[in-house]
């Protein structure tokens, strides 16, 4: 199966924006979110993921403009920032995203989270932020901004409550162009049955050509969240997506040899 890229839209205040390790004010504007989204489909993304910044800082609400973009767009969303409660999560489902990612929620309110997760399955899917420290891997909550708890005991209670997916970033590494903590992402996939997707830290396409070839190897890394290097031209979407297919399309071969 071909590692799968989702390309990253993330909206504060109306327009699409990168952050620099999460940080709120560390935002570098990059125009419409619709226009973003689109160029994306275009390129031949097959996923986007798209994120209400807003929402995750609970500063505000982009709710109306991401409903939109998912209503004109033909390929699958997955949707996430600031879903804490039943009306964001309805209402967030109710645009005709594939799926949400639960982040603050799924951390602070356990009994809520299983619940949706029983009623909802493979619409949903938990976003793990993680901060490597001295006192081990803690994981971030709040737009980033408060701890969230310890990654393995929560791991193994979303486990548990039959989480579907986990979206996993190193904190660290995100918005800093500097390659992902591909230590880390093995690290999560073997405490999980569940698909994992990486996120934080790709800058070249030798970054998403290594986790391809580690999930082609049997790691059950399903794909990786794109940002900052195609907004910064490290590379095109067009390109990254073909250099998926040759790492799929090598391991089909080998296990045919084989």
């Amino acid at each position: 199966m071909t590692f799968v890229l989702l390309p990253a839209v993330d909206v504060a205040d109306g327009q699409a924006v990168r952050l620099v390790q999460g940080e709120a004010g560390s935002e570098t504007g990059y125009g419409e979110p619709r226009e973003a989204a689109l160029q994306w489909q275009q390129d031949g993304a097959e996923w986007i993921h798209l994120v209400d910044l807003d929402a995750a800082f609970g500063r505000g609400s982009n709710a109306d403009l991401l409903a939109s973009v998912v209503g004109e767009l033909d390929v699958q969303v997955e949707l996430s920032g600031g879903i804490r409660d039943d009306e964001s999560l309805e209402r967030a489902l109710s645009t005709g995203c594939a799926r949400v990612n639960l982040g603050t929620a799924a951390l602070e309110h356990p009994e809520w989270c299983a619940a949706a997760l029983a009623k909802h399955g493979e619409r949903i899917a938990v976003g793990l932020d993680v901060r490597v420290t001295d006192q081990g891997h803690r994981l971030a909550a709040r737009g980033w901004t408060t701890d969230g708890g310890d990654l393995w005991e929560t791991l193994a209670r979303l486990d548990r409550d039959g989480c579907a997916r986990y979206v996993v970033t190193d904190v660290s590494k995100d918005g800093m162009l500097k390659g992902p903590n591909t230590e880390l992402m093995r690290d999560v996939a073997a405490a999980t049955p569940a698909p994992v997707i990486v996120s934080g830290g790709i800058s070249e396409i030798s970054d998403l050509e290594a986790l391809a070839r580690v999930a082609a190897e049997g790691v059950n890394l399903e794909g990786s969240i794109v940002g900052k290097a195609l907004y910064a031209g490290r590379f095109t979407l067009p390109e990254a997506l073909a250099a998926m297919r040759a790492v799929a399309d090598r391991g089909a071969s080998t296990q045919q040899a084989g």
